[in-house]
């Protein structure tokens, strides 16, 4: 039986956090259970105190470390751009290639039951991931390629449509391959910008 196993385990912390992430796949952020957690990990159903003291810490230990791999991979893909212009359209690329890799820890961040976030320390907890998104909205503005005003509802305008194109090819509503999504995204992100250009 799973509860006669010992609570030691190689990395439990984050063995439970792969096996939520596995458990809220199947059946959403609200309806998983730290037991059903603990029997996908294989460990005895009270193992998952050991490190979390509710189900709502458990997700919202996933959900940091979704925003960290998001901040992550934003910022590999904007390195190699030539511009401020170019590095704003792959950050955003890198924003749906997140969601294309880890599906289920988008839902957990973005989809956090109220009870979860109400027990969050830090209420900021993604402010490091649009803080590069940001970034390079300010660059694009000192640049020229965006108007010289308040960065925010900009750098809200550029989150919300690659959010949007990510949110619709993780559920299946997007008609494009991974390969196609990034460059529909980079295309998307360019026709934003040229957009939102001042015109001289």
């Amino acid at each position: 039986m799973v509860d006669s196993q010992p609570y030691h385990h190689v990395n439990l912390r984050q063995t439970l956090l792969d096996a939520a992430v596995a458990v809220v796949g199947e059946v959403g952020p609200r309806a998983f259970t730290l037991r059903e957690v603990a029997r996908r990990a294989g460990v005895s159903h009270n193992a998952p105190y050991r490190h979390f003291d509710s189900k709502d810490q458990l997700l919202l230990a996933v959900a940091s470390e979704g925003f960290d791999r998001l901040t992550r991979t934003m910022e590999e893909y904007l390195a190699p751009g030539q511009s401020a212009a170019e590095r704003l359209s792959l950050c955003g690329c890198g924003y749906v290639k997140f969601a294309l890799n880890w599906p289920q820890h988008l839902l957990i961040m973005f989809d956090l039951p109220a009870s979860s976030k109400s027990e969050c320390e830090k209420p900021a907890i993604g402010e490091n991931a649009f803080r590069v998104l940001l970034d390079c909205v300010i660059a694009a503005q000192h640049s020229g390629d965006l108007p010289a005003r308040d960065p925010m509802p900009l750098a809200w305008t550029a989150w919300s449509l690659v959010h949007g194109i990510a949110k619709l090819s993780i559920s299946g509503n997007l008609p494009l391959d991974p390969a196609a999504t990034i460059e529909f995204t980079r295309n998307s992100t360019q026709q934003l910008l040229n957009g939102l250009k001042p015109r001289v």
